[in-house]
């Protein structure tokens, strides 16, 4: 029995010895949060529940010296030991973890858990940590102002009952400032509340503006460990320097045109901001108080010049501006409603006045044109409606005329066809003129079409059945005059007939006009032999005799009628 025990006695020495090594060497640590109840893990590891005689939680006070806290023997309940603090805020899970409820600073200790088993005894040291977020980030006692290059105690951040202490990070337009020693000094400190032992973290930032830290928002944020970032309100700075550049600015929608209204402004980069000015508009001095602006209503090109504006204490810190009003003037001549006659000339003027150069636009008819229309010959298909757009930036200008040509009708074309069918004529009359011609026929027929009257132009189209041949007259009328033509149209019997001829006949009658005319053409040749032969007897017999020769003149009239009306006939 001795001896089993001594063998007891050195495995528990030498677990101990583990149990130590393994504490110093692999300590869990478990991060609580004030406040909250902390799960304190129980490592069996390998143990089978089943084999578990006994489990005990105790702690660590301090010196070496231990505090129970509960036990619990297998088939029993649990039993808890202290009397202090701990006596309500400790319990044990099914799974042997130890929860501690309203964990506070103190409870910052190293916890352990013991497991007997199956004449083992198994020690399991936890390390417990109490962290708290600070309650929140405040930036007091602020500056009222912020003086350029001189360091200013810009005011304190201030992050309340945390563990561990807050670390605070002072930031400008959401960019971290960072101690230099120069423009920016940081000063942080902590107190420790010796009641609940939590940490207040002040830092105090002192900064030396500069000029572009008008309107700069400043905030200080605190991120904790074991929980969200945390950011102060923003707080704004005057920052006061004197005026060392002025500029004149034109507030006017778009470009100024003629009619706008013009608001000078004189803006001056001090602080406080100057609050009069004065303004020279064009030689004029004119005094402003309380405010930095100047308005001009109703501009007109002569408002265009140079403008300036300049501090009251000090004139000679100025700034100039050169304002220009667009314009633009257009004078079309002639305009309105321009009627010429066909075959005149027109000519067109158009003038512009403008600020700068302007680009013109023509349409006829409301369809563009390439280029300014030009007029050396009115023609009747020149009528219609002219518009000029002008335009320069923002401005534009129109002007327009309707041009209407007129002159007596003239038949440009009548011509004839047979319809498909062959049962009729169809009649075509085109002509120009302006007014609209009327159309009138020397015959009575049916009207097929009339076409619109554009650009002086009409086609008048009617249909006949003509019954013999006949001369049809095409008559066109208007204010101005008339104009008339005629045009041959056969029937369409005779028509017919001389297709069917035409079709047998065509060789023999080729033959027999050849004919004809070799025939008369040696007539003419023989009688024209004869009529030189009896001549040129006749004057000799004349000259032989002395008779005079007016018998012979008449004989010889006679017979040159005679070979003309023969030359005709060979001719026809």
């Amino acid at each position: 029995m001795e001896g089993k025990a001594k063998w007891s006695q050195e495995k528990q020495l030498k677990m101990y010895l583990w149990i130590f090594s393994f504490t110093v060497t692999s300590l869990e640590t478990v991060i609580g949060l004030y406040g909250e109840t902390i799960k304190i893990p129980c490592n069996i590891g390998a143990t089978n529940a089943e084999d578990i005689t006994i489990i005990k939680w105790k702690y660590d006070k301090g010196e070496g010296v231990p505090g129970n806290l509960l036990t619990k023997q297998k088939n029993q309940n649990v039993s808890i030991i202290p009397t202090d603090e701990y006596k309500d805020r400790v319990r044990m899970d099914e799974n042997f973890n130890l929860l501690l409820s309203a964990a506070k600073l103190s409870d910052q200790h190293t916890f352990t858990c013991m497991v007997v088993a199956l004449g083992d005894v198994l020690e399991y040291p936890v390390n417990v940590l109490i962290h708290k977020s600070p309650v929140g980030l405040e930036i007091s006692e602020k500056a009222e102002e912020l003086a350029i290059g001189r360091l200013t105690k810009l005011g304190k951040c201030v992050a309340k009952d945390a563990n561990p202490p807050a670390n605070i990070t002072w930031f400008k337009n959401n960019t971290p400032l960072v101690a230099d020693g120069k423009g920016i000094s940081i000063q942080a400190s902590v107190l420790v509340d010796s009641v609940t032992g939590l940490s207040t973290t002040t830092s105090t930032l002192e900064y030396s503006a500069k000029k572009e830290d008008t309107d700069a928002r400043f905030t200080c944020r605190s991120q904790h460990s074991e929980g969200q970032e945390l950011v102060s309100s923003s707080v704004t700075f005057t920052i006061t320097y004197s005026t060392e550049n002025i500029v004149l600015q034109v507030n006017a929608q778009n470009r100024l045109v003629e009619g706008d209204n013009l608001t000078l402004k004189c803006v001056a980069d001090g602080n406080p901001a100057p609050t009069s000015f004065n303004f020279h508009l064009k030689g004029e001095l004119v005094k402003v108080e309380n405010t930095d602006t100047y308005t001009i209503t109703n501009v007109s090109r002569d408002t265009t010049g140079q403008y300036k504006c300049s501090l009251i204490d000090n004139p000679s810190m100025e700034a100039i501006k050169n304002i220009t009003v667009n314009y633009l003037d257009i004078n079309l001549s002639p305009s309105g409603n321009i009627v010429k006659r066909a075959g005149e000339a027109l000519n067109l003027s158009l003038q512009i006045d403008s600020s700068e150069e302007a680009k013109v636009f023509w349409t006829k008819n409301n369809v563009k044109l390439n280029k300014k229309p030009e007029f050396a010959k009115l023609a009747y298909s020149d009528s219609g409606h002219y518009e000029c757009s002008v335009t320069i930036g923002v401005i534009s200008r129109k002007a327009s005329f309707d041009l209407t040509v007129e002159g007596a009708p003239v038949i440009k074309q009548l011509s004839k066809d047979r319809s498909k069918d062959g049962q009729h004529k169809v009649l075509i009359c085109e002509a120009e003129g302006s007014p609209k011609p009327a159309v009138s026929w020397s015959i009575n027929g049916t009207l097929l079409d009339e076409s619109p009257f554009i650009n002086g132009k009409i086609t008048h189209k009617i249909k006949v059945v003509p019954s013999a041949n006949l001369t049809v007259s095409c008559t066109v009328t208007n204010e101005f005059g008339y104009d008339s033509r005629a045009i041959n149209v056969s029937s369409l019997i005779e028509e017919v007939r001389m297709d069917k001829q035409d079709q047998s006949e065509d060789g023999d009658q080729t033959r027999l006009v050849v004919g004809v005319i070799v025939g008369l053409l040696i007539a003419t040749v023989v009688i024209g032999l004869a009529y030189w032969v009896y001549t040129k007897k006749s004057k000799q017999g004349s000259w032989k005799t002395g008779e005079k020769e007016c018998g012979s003149s008449e004989e010889e009239k006679k017979l040159e009628e005679k070979v003309e009306e023969n030359s005709q006939k060979a001719e026809v």
